[in-house]
């Protein structure tokens, strides 16, 4: 009779969330209930997913790495285009020293310059946001192999996503495994070895090419 009683809890719990995504609902916070629940009853536990990546070591480690790409891009973009600024306020100073074939050449250099510079932006713009989008896919890879595991040893037969906006809008907090997630990936990370550094999306030869 248990076993029929969890099947049917699992089952109204798919079925609410159905009605929740397929519904109007007023914009709001979700209501979170502090009633005690005994998972073992339903055997459905949730995440507060933002939460568990967030404070995922891995994730934070390989988003800090990024961050300093991207600082150090930003560096060398802004170099490369007050260099440029320079070389166009020089040719503007000596341009009526030149002849009308000089000022032509440079002029054809210069528009080169200024393309390659915008080309250079948009590759580093682009291969940041592609090692961010391997993040986020490995980071969710790592995450749904971890409850995988969680499940089968706590006997759950649902592990569901919370989010803002998302299909949850309500949610009793006994069943939230947020905490625990967040404990046990960790330390599996920090006692396991550590996943291939995120790879940029283009070489830094060529991302840098056409300087």
């Amino acid at each position: 009779m248990r076993k029929i009683t969890t099947s049917i809890s699992a089952l109204a719990v798919a079925g609410l969330i159905a009605v929740a995504c397929n519904s109007s609902i007023p914009e709001g916070e979700a209501t979170v209930s502090t009633e005690d629940v005994d998972i073992s009853d339903l055997k459905v536990a949730y995440i507060v997913t933002d939460s568990v990546i967030n404070n995922f070591v891995y994730f934070k480690e390989q988003s800090a790495a990024i961050a300093e790409k991207g600082k150090k891009y930003e560096g060398e973009l802004t170099n490369r285009a007050r260099g440029f600024e320079q070389e166009v306020q020089n040719f503007q100073n000596t341009a009526n020293n030149m002849t009308v074939n000089q000022q032509r050449a440079k002029q054809e250099e210069l528009v080169a310059k200024e393309r390659n510079l915008v080309t250079y932006r948009e590759n580093i713009m682009q291969e940041l946001s592609a090692d961010e989008n391997k993040l986020y896919n490995e980071v969710y890879d790592m995450i749904q192999e971890y409850l995988n595991t969680y499940a089968a040893e706590n006997d759950l037969e649902m592990i569901l996503s919370y989010t803002r906006g998302g299909g949850v809008w309500y949610a009793n907090e006994s069943l939230d495994i947020t905490d625990s997630v967040v404990k046990g990936i960790n330390e599996d990370y920090e006692k396991g070895e550590a996943p291939a550094e995120t790879a940029p999306a283009a070489s830094e030869e060529e991302s840098t090419e056409g300087e």
